[in-house]
């Protein structure tokens, strides 16, 4: 999380200008104050699991991220959190199948599905790399982000632009391969 937090504190100028074009334009800067919020509760407080971060860092997420972020990115960490249970350590399987839980909540909570130019877009192929590598997920993560450029959205607010909405990538996907990439990094 700290790698994470690191992670969107560098691009948050970047996930900003994505979001300016087809969003509200504070996409960056929620992830910002949500993450550094994150690293420093949990440089409070360490939790003793891998599930246990997580759910801490996704409570801390959604009680300091505006908009949609919040409780889509606390939802994600929350659910893969609760999936890992009160295990010491985890092994990618296991890892892969509390995000895949994750993942799947977020899919309901936001009534989206890969294809809608969602974080979806990229967390859905990342999840499903993992099986192979960190690395291989994230780099799935990336290409999903990448994908979302020609695609219409089909919900958030990026949704309301139609067709306006092709030809920019969306910035929730490139959040969510941020932090794929930092789980990568963090892991060697």
């Amino acid at each position: 999380m700290t790698a994470s937090a690191a992670s969107v504190d560098r691009e948050a100028d970047r996930l900003t200008e994505l979001d300016s074009a087809i969003g509200d334009a504070d996409h960056g800067s929620n992830m910002r104050r949500g993450f550094t919020a994150v690293a420093k509760a949990l440089e409070e407080e360490p939790p003793a699991t891998p599930g246990a971060v997580l759910m801490a860092a996704g409570r801390q997420l959604v009680s300091t991220v505006g908009g949609a972020s919040g409780p889509l990115y606390g939802t994600l960490l929350r659910r893969a959190g609760k999936a890992l249970g009160d295990a010491e350590r985890v092994t990618v399987d296991e890892l892969r199948a509390g995000l895949r839980a994750g993942v799947d909540a977020v899919g309901q909570l936001g009534g989206s599905a890969p294809g809608d130019k969602t974080m979806l877009d990229a967390l859905d192929p990342a999840v499903e790399a993992l099986a192979a590598s960190l690395d291989a997920a994230s780099a799935a993560a990336d290409e999903g982000a990448l994908a979302t450029v020609p695609m219409r959205a089909r919900k958030g607010r990026a949704s309301y632009l139609g067709e306006r909405s092709v030809g920019h990538q969306d910035p929730g996907a490139t959040s969510s391969a941020l932090l794929f990439a930092a789980l990568a990094e963090a892991a060697k």
